[in-house]
């Protein structure tokens, strides 16, 4: 390893560690506030505050890591291990773009401290140190990205891409203006571009909210780096890191494996009762884990050699585990509604119950698409009654967890966010129990940290070009664009899902949910559909995505885990995709029919 390559792990580890230790620290306060506020009747002063700091702090210090691997969230258009001139162009750009959106956060972080005034009236903390963590967030990602760089030998792609990325910069900051577009179709413009150049999601994010000051945008570079951080800084999404928490330690602490076990004695016996064990099982890991690539992983990890072993063909066995993968982001907790709700101001308690009933919509058609394309009709070994007993007592705590949680926030006991409290907290005593789990705790919390920081980092990134949508009159535009389908709700349903069908091919669902649930609620709701049905639409639509074509991430998590190409998984999903593409159908129709059943 090179001296730089071997100080970009160094300073990779840190970041990681940091991320585990604020994570840690988050989850520690906001357990003690809950317990402390329902058992004594009282509650730590400033302790939201403090949590909303404490989570843009885990966004900064995670950000630098961000632009590698999964976290980067590219959107690969383009097949790899082809070497052309247009690959390396874009892989130039990539970096170019990465460089440049890294710049932006140094300089519009780097203003924001030096303009912003004034200390917290909790905290006793300066208003400046939470722009001037994003400066050095950027000025962290720069020097992560040389480093790296410069350890892979890469020293012709840095010169290349640092000088693109300046180009890119110097004209807008010497205040080079130009009225061709609207500033908010330019960033989109710019959004696009870093999606077919393979530019990781989050940096495009960043950098289409600068490039859009040439076009006149309002947001100055100080009011870019506010409202970044506006858009991180709510307590809603405080939920997100404890929910990816609970996923990890579910799967570490072996609770998981009991969930399998359960579920292959509830369904073992049926016609290809491995395949429904798999489903059942992503049922009740989703009560629990809110990520639907973190089923996946797990579901790779747990069913790929026991359902090729009992002769399902490689491909099918990938195509069951991502397809039954799509439920973890509907079947509540679900960090998609969180995400949804922070873009739109919609309540979470209806959001999670509506989600609760179409995941089960959708396990039903995935069961019975199982059930009838199963080559193999030999049921799988199953458990004695008695057997299965045992099995549920020892389950029923952990899928009862996510029912327990779902209740408490739909009927206003516990906010999102002390409910994801708890289910972490409680599946963290059960890593404790056990004496093998225990030193995977810490490193669960670095990952859920810095995944965190990736998610939270492009909720943030997407709030300026909201802001720029809705000065340019998207609001007005959206109403136009339902009334020119005569306010049929059938109809704008139907253009909606196709809509999002059509989004989901190429975007990452949190960023289409960031993007579009603006544009299109107002649209359904002109027409007299119930905005959280719709919103429940929104997510399913952009669930099933993950298994489509060219991107179809749940799908590229299993290829990635099983080593099974990606091009025979999207082949032999499509029975599946079939089956849920017809249960959206059925789902949305019924929303429909019931707004016209109650329009005057």
């Amino acid at each position: 390893m090179t001296r730089a390559g071997h100080w970009a792990a160094v300073l990779q580890r840190a970041l990681a560690r940091a991320c585990g230790v604020v994570l840690a620290l988050m989850l520690a306060a906001v357990t003690a506030t809950t317990l402390q506020r329902y058992l004594l009747g009282s509650g730590f002063l400033g302790i939201e505050e403090a949590m909303v700091w404490l989570l843009l702090l885990l966004a900064c210090l995670g950000f630098p890591m961000i632009a590698d691997g999964a976290l980067a969230m590219r959107i690969e258009l383009f097949a790899h291990g082809r070497k052309s001139r247009w690959a390396a162009l874009r892989e130039t750009l990539a970096e170019a773009f990465t460089l440049a959106a890294c710049g932006v956060l140094t300089i519009a972080g780097t203003k924001a401290a030096l303009d912003v005034g004034g200390h917290s009236a909790l905290l006793g903390l300066g208003e400046w140190m939470r722009p001037a963590a994003l400066g050095l967030a950027g000025a962290a990602g720069i020097a992560m990205r040389m480093l790296v760089l410069a350890g892979a030998r890469r020293m012709g792609l840095l010169l290349a891409a640092g000088t693109v990325a300046a180009l890119m910069l110097v004209p807008i900051a010497a205040g080079l203006s130009s009225s061709l577009l609207s500033p908010s179709l330019a960033a989109l413009m710019v959004i696009g571009i870093g999606i077919l150049v393979g530019a990781p999601l989050v940096h495009a994010f960043v950098l289409a909210g600068y490039a859009a000051l040439a076009f006149g945008s309002m947001l100055v570079e100080p009011a870019l780096a506010l409202s970044l951080l506006g858009g991180i800084g709510r307590y809603l999404l405080l939920a997100i890191p404890f929910f990816l928490l609970a996923g990890g330690l579910l799967t570490i602490s072996g609770a998981a494996g009991d969930l399998v076990r359960f579920a292959a004695a509830m369904v073992g016996r049926r016609r290809a009762g491995l395949g429904q064990t798999v489903l059942l099982t992503s049922v009740l890991f989703s009560g629990v884990s809110g990520s639907s690539i973190a089923n996946a992983a797990f579901s790779s990890k747990t069913f790929m050699k026991p359902l090729t072993a009992a002769g399902y063909t490689p491909e099918r066995a990938g195509a069951i585990i991502a397809s039954t993968a799509v439920l973890d982001n509907i079947i509540p907790p679900s960090i998609a509604f969180l995400i949804l709700a922070a873009a739109t101001n919609l309540p979470v308690g209806p959001l999670l119950t509506g989600g609760l009933f179409a995941g089960l919509a959708l396990a039903a058609a995935l069961a019975v698409a199982i059930h009838f394309r199963a080559v193999i009709a030999v049921p799988t070994a199953s458990e004695p009654q008695a057997s299965r007993a045992r099995l549920a007592l020892r389950a029923v705590p952990v899928f009862g967890l996510g029912l327990i949680v779902v209740a408490g926030i739909r009927f206003g006991i516990v906010s999102p966010t002390e409910a994801a409290a708890l289910a972490a907290a409680y599946t963290l005593v059960l890593a404790l129990c056990g004496r093998h789990s225990r030193a995977g705790i810490f490193p669960a919390l670095q990952q859920a940290g810095v995944e965190t920081a990736a998610i939270t980092m492009l909720i943030g990134a997407a709030t300026p070009l909201a802001f720029l949508l809705a000065i340019d009159g998207i609001g007005p535009w959206a109403t136009g664009l339902a009334r020119s389908f005569g306010e049929n709700p059938f109809m704008v349903m139907i253009a909606a899902n196709l809509i999002l069908l059509g989004v989901g091919l190429v975007l990452d669902i949190g960023a289409a949910i960031l993007l579009f649930s603006p544009i299109l609620l107002p649209v359904a709701a002109a027409v007299g559909i119930d905005p959280v049905a719709f919103g429940v639409v929104v997510v399913v639509n952009l669930m099933i995505g993950g298994l489509t074509p060219p991107v179809g991430i749940l799908v590229q998590v299993t290829s990635a885990a099983t080593g099974v190409p990606a091009t025979r998984l999207f082949s032999a999903t499509r029975p599946y995709l079939a089956a849920l593409l017809l249960a959206l159908l059925c789902i949305s129709m019924g929303i429909a029919a019931h707004a016209a059943f109650l329009s005057p």
